[in-house]
């Protein structure tokens, strides 16, 4: 904003104006409107399970509470916690299933 002695300060020209959507926004909107981003999801749901991946996540906060005591743990402090383990230990092979779907989908949606 630029000032002025004598009047009010007036906006810049780029504050009003709406931002352009990024990539990001613009394909994740895409996969919304096709629906392929909820195929997506339950794809990553089935093979985290086949992979034995969920059960390890909840014996981690099993573990977890058993160790600081049922009333002594908040959902807040399970997701802290957990999030950085469970997103480090996805298989490299899920992600790049989950990957390839999406380029596969950018290309038909030709984005």
């Amino acid at each position: 904003m630029r000032k002025s002695v004598n009047r009010p300060p007036t906006p810049d020209a780029g504050e009003n104006q709406e931002k352009e959507p990024s990539v990001r926004e613009i394909v994740n909107i895409k996969l919304i409107e096709s629906g392929e981003k909820e195929r997506l999801m339950e794809l990553l749901r089935e093979r985290l399970i086949e992979c034995g991946w969920k059960d390890e996540m909840k014996a981690l906060c099993r573990a977890f509470v058993k160790k600081k005591g049922r009333n002594n743990v908040t959902v807040d402090d399970l997701i802290h916690v957990i999030t950085p383990k469970g997103r480090a230990s996805i298989p490299d092979s899920i992600k790049a299933e989950l990957l390839q779907r999406i380029r596969t989908f950018l290309v038909s949606a030709a984005l």
